[in-house]
């Protein structure tokens, strides 16, 4: 279980990172305590936030889960233990990339992350409204003024992703070290048609997201009455993915689970992990039980059969 770096950025992290987008919402604060404990006790050492979680929750206003984390790193002592991840754009109280709110917007993480420096700043979101070499120089800045480690994207697309490492390499700034894709064995076109080749020629560490597609990869949802027995969600979940490509996919992972003794969601996971250019993809757990099960994929080695198998069923 080797760890993997994130890009050239000198980080170096477990091949399956923590999401932090339940805490201060489908993880109360003594949860969320718990299993950032349990994520050291694993081994799993990126913890991956934004300043935006969780604003969608009722009565929450944004900026809940840089705080638990930050109670969390002041109680534990547990700082140098992870590397800690957080976002900026996409939060209504500090939207876009502009180099003013780039400033305010990572002071204000510090601030309730309660740490001098975050380790992987990213873009949460493009903007096209303001040049990529006045976003870039405002993370430069943050580096220079040792507030970041290194910087990433998400949701760029790839000719984004490509021009702003281009403007990075022509006016020596600090280039996007990561991307962070939507990414699963049903959600593979958008990553693999353009995305996939450039994080591979540029070396880009990647972490992707919804690495299991909402639960949907964790064979939970079946039928529509497994549906109807979850949240909303969980009908827009099988109203997307249970057709006929959606339970190949199942069929698949059915198989391959038995073969070794797995769970379906640990199997989904370990073919991420085992897809080159991957770094680590992003998983969330609201109990221990869980978090415990999905750390179990960093150690399911597939075979190139069962790779290919997969393969072969999400095709399409």
């Amino acid at each position: 279980m080797a760890e993997r770096e994130l890009g050239q950025s000198g980080l170096r992290i477990s091949p399956l990172a923590f999401g932090g987008n339940v805490f201060g919402w489908s993880a109360d604060e003594a949860t969320s305590f718990a299993l950032l404990d349990e994520c050291v006790a694993l081994g799993i050492d990126l913890i991956d936030t934004a300043d935006v979680y969780s604003a969608w929750a009722e009565g929450n206003a944004g900026g809940e889960s840089e705080t638990l984390i930050g109670k969390w790193l002041q109680r534990s002592g547990k700082r140098q233990a992870v590397t800690i991840a957080t976002k900026v754009a996409k939060w209504a109280q500090r939207p876009g990339l502009s180099p003013a709110n780039i400033q305010a917007a990572c002071d204000d993480s510090l601030r309730r992350l309660g740490t001098d420096v975050i380790d992987l700043y990213q873009a949460h979101e493009d903007d096209p409204t303001v040049p990529l070499e006045d976003t870039l120089g405002a993370f430069s800045r943050l580096i220079e003024q040792g507030k970041v480690r290194a910087i990433g994207a998400s949701n760029y697309t790839a000719p984004r992703l490509a021009e702003a490492l281009a403007i990075s390499r022509r006016h020596g700034l600090p280039r996007y070290e990561t991307l962070q894709p939507q990414y699963n064995l049903v959600d593979r076109a958008g990553y693999e048609r353009e995305l996939e080749p450039l994080v591979r020629e540029h070396g880009l560490g990647v972490i992707s997201y919804y690495a299991l597609a909402s639960g949907f990869l964790s064979g939970k949802y079946r039928s529509e009455a497994d549906a109807a027995k979850s949240s909303a969600r969980g009908v827009q979940v099988v109203q997307q993915y249970l057709n006929p490509r959606g339970k190949r996919i199942l069929g698949a992972l059915d198989d391959v689970a038995c073969r070794h003794a797995a769970t379906v969601a640990q199997v989904a996971l370990a073919w991420l992990i085992a897809r080159p250019g991957i770094t680590a993809p992003i998983v969330s757990a609201t109990s221990l039980a869980q978090l415990r099960e999905l750390a179990a994929a960093r150690t399911l080695l597939l075979s190139k059969a069962d790779i290919a198998a997969l393969d072969g069923a999400s095709a399409g």
